[in-house]
């Protein structure tokens, strides 16, 4: 059996190098025929003139050619990469203008504040009242006007220095100062 496997392979081996030999002979003659370029050449020839004339009769039924889809093709891509970049600008964007944990514990802050004040307002308020009524209380008489007026004075005051450190508060100016020049 081992006879024959060698017998074919010896066969093969045979054939293969010599259809090789004969293929490679039988192209180069063929290439090296002057008919036979010379005829190659004008297929070419008349495909790149038949590719011009169906172009041109799709231009003309305006239908895009192969050509016309190629380039908005790239032209897509190209605005397509620019959007991406512009997409990644406006987000970069959006993280720097982002309020950051410091902003928004000043914010937490800045709420305390005007709670406080709200509070301080109040507070001088109901001191301004508690203080014209026990003027009026104590002295009973005909000329109680007087102290009223007085009481009143200081009750708009102590509204006019507490709308002061709100104005103050909202300019961002310190609000201590405005009362102490408000009350002198």
């Amino acid at each position: 059996m081992s006879d024959v496997g060698d017998v074919a392979k010896s066969l093969r081996d045979r054939i293969g190098s010599g259809t090789e030999e004969r293929l490679g002979k039988a192209l180069q003659d063929l290439l090296e025929n002057p008919l036979l370029t010379g005829a190659i050449g004008r297929a070419f020839d008349a495909r790149e003139k038949a590719a011009q004339a169906q172009e041109v009769a799709m231009g003309a039924l305006n239908i895009p050619s192969a050509a016309d889809i190629e380039r908005l093709t790239r032209r897509l891509r190209a605005v397509s990469h620019r959007l991406e970049g512009i997409e990644d600008g406006v987000d970069r964007l959006d993280r720097a203008l982002a309020p950051s944990g410091v902003e928004r514990r000043l914010a937490a802050i800045e709420a305390q504040l005007g709670e406080l004040t709200d509070k301080v307002d109040r507070s001088l308020r109901a001191a301004a009242r508690s203080a014209t009524q026990g003027t009026a209380a104590s002295k009973p008489s005909a000329r109680t006007p007087a102290p009223r007026k007085a009481a009143s004075a200081r009750t708009a005051k102590a509204t006019s220095a507490a709308k002061a450190a709100k104005a103050a508060k909202a300019a961002g100016k310190s609000p201590a100062r405005r009362q102490g020049s408000g009350k002198g």
